[in-house]
């Protein structure tokens, strides 16, 4: 099955508890509205808590499952701010289907010489830290769902690494590092299959900001790309674990 020609049940995630992280714009706003469209009860992760109930009232205004909004700012969050995500989750739900890591920080694009240390090491925490931190306090509520998926956001610079991409491009390998890693601790002891997903050039704010000369109406919208967040998220992707899924 080619997941970006992917042909989604109506009902494909009815009574699945999906978390998405930077679901506030973008990819994760548009992944985030195709899921509450098929059934999900979509759990609303972003900094801007304002956003976020805009994304929760187009959801609601849809006659969709109602979602929840947790705000969280990774690069700030402690053990504890985690700790609670999860217990609210637990407490409202008892169980997670889905994780999917989205939110991420493009960081600077320099040359390593001239390359801001602190910009690596906010883009490396918020990239590469905080996915890990949150898999691992989500772990036990992913364990009790019977099919379960985490997917990690891949780039296009994983395979094709280049000059000037910095933390970005570091950060980016080790997240495929990790979800390979994940996917092999998990294979055949849970009912959890972990990948990654390449969106490929889409037309968000974080491409603008790695490309801003760029002519943006060449480029698919975040809706035009859902498909295979979908295929990922429900029961027609089980037995695919450790690769990586691309969108275009």
């Amino acid at each position: 099955m080619d997941p970006r020609t992917y042909s989604p049940p109506a009902d494909l995630l009815r009574d699945r508890i999906v978390l998405i992280t930077g679901a506030s714009d973008g990819i994760g706003k548009a992944v985030a509205l195709a899921a509450a469209a098929h059934g999900a009860t979509v759990i609303l992760h972003g900094r801007n808590v304002r956003r976020l109930e805009a994304v929760y009232d187009s959801i609601v205004g849809a006659g969709q499952p109602r979602p929840s909004i947790l705000p969280l700012d990774f690069e700030r969050a402690g053990p504890s701010e985690y700790d609670q995500l999860a217990t609210a989750i637990d407490k409202e739900f008892g169980q997670l289907d889905v994780l999917l890591h989205n939110a991420g920080m493009l960081g600077e694009r320099a040359p390593i010489e001239h390359y801001d240390v602190a910009k690596w090491m906010r883009t490396m925490h918020v990239n590469v830290n905080a996915p890990f931190i949150l898999t691992r306090t989500c772990l036990p509520l992913l364990k009790r769902s019977a099919d379960a998926s985490i997917v990690f956001t891949s780039s296009g610079v994983v395979p094709r690494p280049r000059a000037f991409w910095g933390a970005y491009l570091v950060s980016k390998w080790a997240s495929d590092g990790l979800m390979h890693l994940l996917a092999d601790e998990l294979e055949g002891a849970t009912a959890i299959r972990v990948n990654s997903i390449n969106p490929g050039k889409v037309r968000t704010n974080m491409r603008l900001q790695a490309y801003p000369a760029e002519d943006r109406s060449t480029l698919p919208p975040p809706e035009a790309i859902v498909k295979p967040y979908l295929y990922l998220f429900g029961p027609d992707s089980r037995g695919v674990n450790g690769a990586t899924v691309e969108c275009q």
